[in-house]
Order: C-alpha cells, then structure tokens, then sequence
C-alpha cells in the first residue's frame, strides 16, 4: 500500500517492475479493450495491472485524451430521463459502453429544440467521442447540421431523415394492435398518437391506421388526439374523445405510450366505464407497471434496454469509420385484461407480427 502523500507511479516504472516494453504498458492500461488484447497476453496483461496497483498507478484522462485524440466519453440527449422508456434506453447504452472501456453521460432536452442546441454544445465541449440522441424531431434539421460539420453521432428510440438510427418497429408495432383489435370485433376506434413531431407516434399511428385501411375501415382524423407522452396528456385525450363524439364513442383506443393509456384508464374510471367491457384500451412499450395495474393493460413490448445497446455499437462503428446501417427491432403484443377480460391477471399472450 502507498502513503497519502506518495505520488503515483509512471508508465515507465511500471514497465521497469513488469519487465516489458512502456507502449505495452500504454496499450494494456490506456488503450481500448481490443488494443489491450493486441498487445499482450491475458497472464501478461494482468501481471501489468498488479504492479500498477502496488505502485498506485492513476491514469491521467486528459494526457490520454490529448494522445489519442479520443475522450471515451459519450454524451447521451434524450427529452426527460425520468421517463422509465428513455432511462432503461440509457442503462442499456451505459452498460455497453461500459463493456467497451467507455463512460456516458446524458442530458435533459425537455423535447425543445433550443435546449437540445445548447446540451448539444455542452457534450461537444467536454470533447466527447460522439453523441446519441433519443429526442430526434423529424424535421432533423439540426441532426442535418451536425452530420454537414461531421460530428459523429447516431439515433436511438426514434428516427429522423437518412440519419443512423437503432429503433424499434414502431410501424409494425401499430400494427399488432390493429390486428388485436379487428380479432375482437372493433370496428370504431381511436388513437392517442403523441407528440406529432416524434417518429415514434407518428410511425405507431401509420401502422395501425393502415391496417384499419386494409380492413376497409377509415379511421377519421377527429379519432386521432395528439398529446404528450404521460398520463395527463393520455387522460386530456381520452376525454377529449368521450365528451365530443358521445354518438360515435369509439369501442377501442390505442395510446402510443404505456403512460398516456394509464392516464386513458383513469379517464374511463371517471365515466364508470369498463376496460375492457366497454372501451378496450392498449398502450405500447410493455413497461412493467402495465402488467401490475388493477386492469392489466395490453402493450406492445418493444426492447428497450436492447435498442439502447445496440444504439452504442452503431456509435462505435461510425466512430471506427464502418458502415452503420439503420435497425428497427421486432415489437411483441401482450394481450391482458384492458383489451381482452378473458384474460386473467398476470397471463401474458404474445401475438408476434406476421413474416
């Protein structure tokens, strides 16, 4: 053990007590995962990291940082992490970063343009590696600035222009629920489709309108609400549809987030009406409140903290000046009592998109 006073140990005393070269010493403490393996064996790689530690090594991130012209830092930007979507996103972008020897950290935009800006300008002035963004808008005028001054970074959650991005198939998705609906006979229904500027409502929306097209039926615009994403703006929406169209109240409503069905659910409770008996309600994400309210809610489960991983590996492949394809990953409906009352609480029935 060193004293508090003691200084820490150089690159090169620890070669010196090692016995190898100072650039293996480099590599193995400095360097990526996959320069560390390049560089020396897996016995001799940990012998380096045992007399770092008995000498107290401390590597400097600033000195490596400058070397190597890289920061191993990756700023996140999503609209409110204290939504559970955007917060398991990131545990999945933190733990695979962590797996290639890099740190994250992440931002608050509140979905407003001029904030996503200046965290933006913040990230890049700690000289981050590159940045994910979970609160793209799909104007993507800004992302288009970025790529125009090649600053590296991808999409993960939504999409916006020809910009990289891992989501999941949130068209499909809408789908799956049509579908469930149609099986069980609803032919007037109605969407609270989010924020219109994200492409996670937008393509939800498209997806289930679509199918209800196949099907020969039209959902009219006066059934599609915008709202925000939380339970006061599903709750606005929902009475929004009871109080308007008394005559033609739909049968089934789908609210593209877990969130804004809980808020739909609370609004029918205060009609005295029944999910699933008189309006079936289903939300998207599957968060896992959904399976845990006194009505279970129908949700499609979408692969958060996957989408989140993934959206890391994307990065590092731009980053390594690789091709970095675009990937939407396959949604799954579970089926509870909020659609369906012949299902008990806690069944789970996954409907699973056709192809």
């Amino acid at each position: 053990m060193t004293s508090p006073g003691q200084r820490h140990a150089t690159l090169r005393a620890i070669a010196q007590s090692a016995g190898v070269d100072v650039s293996t010493v480099s590599r193995v403490l400095n360097g990526s995962p996959e320069q560390a393996q390049r560089a020396a064996s897996r016995q001799t790689a940990e012998h380096i990291r045992q007399w770092a530690a008995r000498l107290n090594y401390r590597p400097n991130p600033h000195a490596t940082s400058l070397r190597t012209r890289r920061s191993d830092q990756i700023g996140v930007l999503v609209p409110h992490l204290t939504d559970f979507v955007l917060a398991t996103v990131y545990e999945g972008i933190e733990d695979a970063a962590a797996r290639h020897g890099k740190t994250t950290f992440v931002m608050n935009s509140h979905d407003q343009p001029t904030k996503q800006r200046e965290r933006t300008e913040l990230a890049l002035s700690r000289r981050v590696d590159g940045l994910i963004f979970g609160d793209a808008h799909t104007d993507a005028a800004f992302l288009d600035e970025l790529a125009a001054q090649q600053i590296p970074f991808v999409l993960v959650n939504r999409h916006a222009g020809d910009h990289p991005a891992i989501t999941c198939d949130d068209y499909q998705g809408g789908r799956l629920v049509a579908e469930h609906f149609l099986q069980l006979g609803h032919t007037r229904v109605a969407v609270i489709a989010g924020e219109p500027f994200a492409s996670t409502g937008i393509d939800r929306t498209t997806g289930f309108c679509d199918r209800y097209h196949q099907a020969g039926i039209n959902v009219p615009p006066s059934h599609i609400i915008h709202s925000h994403f939380d339970a006061t703006g599903g709750r606005t929406a929902t009475d929004h549809l009871l109080h308007t169209h008394t005559h033609t109240r739909p049968t089934a409503i789908f609210a593209v987030n877990d969130f804004a069905a809980i808020g739909a659910l609370g609004a029918l409770r205060d009609q005295n009406l029944r999910p699933g008996h008189d309006i079936a309600i289903a939300g998207y994400n599957d968060t896992p409140l959904a399976a845990q309210l006194p009505i279970p809610l129908t949700s499609v489960r979408s692969p958060m903290h996957t989408m989140g991983a993934h959206s890391l590996e994307l990065l590092l492949q731009v980053l390594a000046g690789q091709p970095a394809p675009s990937k939407r990953l396959t949604p799954e409906l579970v089926i509870r009592a909020s659609t369906d009352p012949a299902q008990r609480s806690g069944t789970i029935t996954g409907l699973r998109p056709d192809g």
